[in-house]
């Protein structure tokens, strides 16, 4: 016998099961026919793909027992089974992504962190919710030993080498006072005509006279046909497949028959998977061939963007002893991927047009992956553009760029917008004044993923976007007001030296007395910020000082030509016009200084 510590994130995740208040305990039973299901998937796979394991001829099945007196509940499987390292890899720590965002989103507080169950399946944990102790015994095909693992779920658990008859899993829960329910045949069968109803193998349960009842349909819920089928089976389907506790916000199944034959059936969920925007996030789509499950973590069944989308691809023109490489080159699977995301992406543009609250509900979980799609997926631009939504100048909520054209200015030619990293500083920007005054609507860019796509994107339906922050428009000063203005302009200049790439006047303010600028060959805000969090050294730009000549602040320094007020007043606006820009001041201590001079003069005055 061996004794092992589990791993910290492990601690943790017991810890809230074990303390947990969350209501929907029955969760427990679906987690681990799902495992089990997963055991008898790749045992299958192997059966039909390797020599090895094609005599095996235990039928593939999933039991479950219940013992009243001594308050235990068995769930076993004739899948792949574990060895002993295979335990503390598999039962002792934490190996997926997803697992590791649901233990970094806890937050300390028992009854926020008990909803979190629901937006994740928490997988065999979650059999600590109602058992005081769990053993897991068992053996590999092929393999003499068998192993048996028991813990408590007290941060240590053993292994010891054990006697099973045949290969697979077999799971003993000992139950809690407050569990005995899930004794109950009734309630057993509830949950798995309400989780696992088409699990594709048998579950069968052990009734009272020691005889096996089948009590779920184990049928591959994907290849029948729409007809047979009720948003109820969709709806349950979806929460087995992906650990979701909440409907799906839509779902999409398609059969196509031809020449190329295949099941599809796709759910776009109502919340963010926690782990989307991971490097390391776990696809949510799996591969089936002929009803064979293959894998559930090729990223190549559907474009990076749609990470966030779960469901079945089952194709029946692929050898079943495909290999990955092979996944990634295979023409078959290319057809398939290319026809989903048409289907995936038209059902969103039908939700859009038919249910804009619930699109919009989507749009702010899911938008800034499906923004992804404009650089890398240039087939599909045009139908990403129209499911784009973004902020504007002139209205609360969201604006699609159809909508925007629509409501254009007569003799407006192009479609603004103004990019940055707060819609707060964006909507409150001087850059906008001007087009606020003549009544044109500006785009408001505040995703960080905006200044990587929409630079990408530089016309919409046959007419041009422009950046705002971009338009030089100093040629609409007069030459007389330049004229009048060049020695202060100078001065400032001077003052200002190296903090800025030049000072020049502007005819786009209106109330404010200056507004940064960077060169259009220069990358903007947002994009020094998304380089640096990349890794790579950004020199900072020195940024365009524009100085509004109407201005009452630079009318009456003209007129009282103060060369310390002049010099104090050329690194205030610099500032002030920085901080409306959402940079940083670099000294606040000067800032502060200059200020209070100002002030002192202008009560002395």
């Amino acid at each position: 016998m061996s004794k092992h510590a589990f791993q910290t994130e492990v601690n943790q995740l017991l810890n809230l099961m074990i303390h947990s208040l969350y209501s929907n305990k029955e969760i427990f039973l679906r987690e681990l026919i799902s495992n089990a299901s997963d055991a008898l998937d790749k045992l299958a796979y192997l059966k039909l793909t390797d020599e090895k394991y094609k005599s095996l001829d235990l039928p593939e099945k999933i039991v479950i027992s219940a013992d009243k007196e001594k308050k235990l509940l068995k769930i076993s499987d004739t899948g792949i089974g574990m060895n002993d390292e295979e335990m503390v890899e598999n039962l002792g720590t934490i190996a997926k992504s997803g697992t590791k965002s649901f233990i970094e989103s806890l937050t300390g507080d028992a009854k926020k962190d008990s909803h979190l169950i629901g937006q994740f399946g928490v997988g065999f944990y979650s059999a600590f919710m109602v058992a005081r102790k769990v053993e897991v015994l068992s053996r590999k095909p092929l393999e003499e030993k068998a192993w048996k693992w028991v813990s408590e779920g007290d941060g240590e658990y053993e292994i010891e080498e054990a006697q099973k008859e045949g290969y697979g899993t077999e799971i003993t829960l000992h139950l809690r006072e407050d569990a005995e329910e899930f004794l109950n045949e009734w309630r057993i069968k509830g949950i798995v005509e309400k989780y696992s109803n088409h699990i594709p193998f048998p579950i069968y349960l052990v009734n009272e006279k020691g005889e096996e009842e089948q009590i779920n349909k184990a049928s591959a819920l994907w290849r029948l046909p729409k007809s047979e089928l009720s948003d109820e089976d969709y709806k349950e389907f979806y929460k087995q497949i992906s650990h979701d506790s909440e409907d799906p916000l839509l779902w999409v199944h398609t059969r196509a028959e031809g020449t190329l034959e295949y099941y599809t059936l796709f759910y776009i969920p109502k919340k963010a998977p926690i782990d989307l925007f991971r490097v390391d996030y776990q696809p949510g789509v799996k591969l089936y061939v002929k009803r064979v499950f293959i894998t559930d973590e090729d990223r190549e069944l559907l474009p990076t963007y749609l990470r966030f989308v779960r469901g079945i691809i089952d194709a029946e023109d692929l050898p079943l002893n495909v290999s990955r490489e092979m996944l990634q080159e295979n023409v078959v699977l290319a057809k398939i991927k290319k026809q989903s995301v048409k289907k995936i992406l038209g059902e969103l543009k039908k939700l859009m047009e038919k249910d804009r609250k619930a699109y919009e509900g989507f749009f702010d979980e899911m938008g800034k992956a499906l923004k992804e799609g404009i650089y890398s997926d240039f087939d599909n631009r045009d139908t990403l553009l129209d499911l784009m939504l973004f902020k504007s100048s002139e209205r609360e909520g969201y604006v699609s760029l159809k909508e925007y054209k629509e409501r254009m200015k007569e003799g407006q030619e192009k479609i603004y917008y103004l990019m940055g990293e707060e819609e707060s500083l964006l909507r409150h920007s001087p850059l906008l004044e001007k087009y606020k005054e003549e009544g044109i609507e500006v785009l408001l860019f505040a995703d960080e993923v905006d200044a990587i796509v929409m630079p990408t994107v530089t016309e919409y339906d046959g007419t041009s976007l422009e950046n705002i922050a971009n338009v030089e428009d100093e040629g609409e000063v007069s030459e007389e007001t330049k004229e009048k203005y060049a020695k202060l302009l100078a001065a400032m200049k001077a003052e200002l030296g190296e903090s800025v790439k030049d000072v020049r006047l502007t005819a786009r303010l209106k109330e404010s007395p200056a507004v940064v600028v960077f060169d259009k060959n220069d990358p903007d805000i947002q994009m020094q910020q998304i380089l640096r969090q990349m890794g790579q050294e950004v020199p900072t730009p020195k940024p365009i000082l524009e100085i509004n000549p109407d201005h009452e602040i630079f009318v009456k320094l003209l007129e009282k030509e103060d060369e310390a007020t002049t010099r104090d007043i050329a690194h205030l606006v610099l500032d002030e016009a920085k901080m409306a820009a959402g940079l940083e001041v670099e000294d606040v201590s000067d800032f502060t200084a200059r200020l209070n001079r100002l002030v002192a003069r202008a009560i002395g005055a």
